[in-house]
């Protein structure tokens, strides 16, 4: 008499949050390698805006007597590049994985829809981080610019930037039909974020009045906290340590922790994860 043996069938690894935020993330970046125009945008165009800024920079500091061009041309490329390779460019993903269907389909299976829109952006995450990175330690080093006053603090100002960014996206995305149009679309903010948030244009170079606003807007706190961590001010006074640097940093925090509230809440109340019919 025989005995049937059963076996058991293989089991792969336990699917995790980080496992599908990696898979999406890899699927991603596959399909933004495949896209010249979207590298083309994410890699080339701030590097020529950079080029620009500091002819620009330079003409200002001829009549801003104290601007600190090198610092601010540092600075200002960082934001440039966050912008483009983040904003606009998660942005277009966003309207092109929708049109393809690939949002609806991915959402039948395992993966939140959080962790489907933070998959998505793990490229345009990385390459950001990483030409950021690069830019930053480069440029310091090239001008011997001073050491960050508060690391914490610019660390802090970057996950505020970049988590404003992917909810500004997504939210851009629900207004933009079709991937041509994201050019469009995301104008104003791009322009909110070079211009209003004192990337191509410093805020002490503005009248007050317009200084002030401009430190309202969406991005500017954020890109503020990253300053004031690096340089010890936003401009606006004098350079402090490290623990004035808290106190300066007190208002971008709350004006940065408001617009990242109401630009989450907008994604998630209009983001579309599907064509209009």
């Amino acid at each position: 008499m025989t005995t049937a043996t059963t076996t058991a069938p293989a089991v792969g690894p336990k699917s995790t949050t980080v496992r599908r935020l990696l898979a999406l993330g890899r699927a991603e970046a596959t399909l933004l390698v495949r896209n010249r125009t979207a590298l083309f945008t994410a890699l080339l165009m701030p590097l020529v805006l950079i080029v620009s800024l500091r002819g620009i920079l330079r003409k200002q500091a001829d009549s801003t007597p104290g601007l600190d061009v090198d610092s601010m041309l540092v600075y200002g490329s960082v934001g440039m590049m966050l912008s483009f390779v983040v904003y606009y460019n998660l942005t277009g993903a966003y309207v092109a994985r929708r049109g393809e269907l690939v949002l609806k389909r991915l959402r039948t299976g395992e993966a939140r829809d959080l962790e489907i829109l933070l998959g998505t952006a793990v490229p345009s995450l990385t390459i950001g981080l990483l030409m950021a990175a690069l830019i930053g330690v480069g440029g310091s080093l090239g001008l011997h610019l001073a050491v960050p006053v508060n690391p914490l603090l610019m660390l802090l100002g970057m996950v505020m930037i970049l988590a404003t960014m992917i909810a500004l996206a997504a939210l851009s995305s629900a207004f933009t039909r079709t991937v041509e149009s994201a050019g469009i679309t995301t104008l104003p903010m791009m322009l909110v974020m070079q211009f209003g948030s004192g990337l191509f244009v410093p805020l002490e170079v503005m009248t007050k009045v317009v200084a002030d606003v401009c430190r309202l807007l969406p991005t500017t706190p954020a890109f503020q906290l990253i300053r004031i961590g690096w340089f010890g001010t936003d401009g606006s006074a004098a350079a402090t340590g490290f623990a004035g640097s808290w106190g300066a940093a007190g208002p971008h925090l709350i004006t940065g922790g408001i617009w990242l509230y109401l630009a989450i809440w907008g994604a998630h109340r209009y983001f579309r994860w599907e064509p209009r019919r």
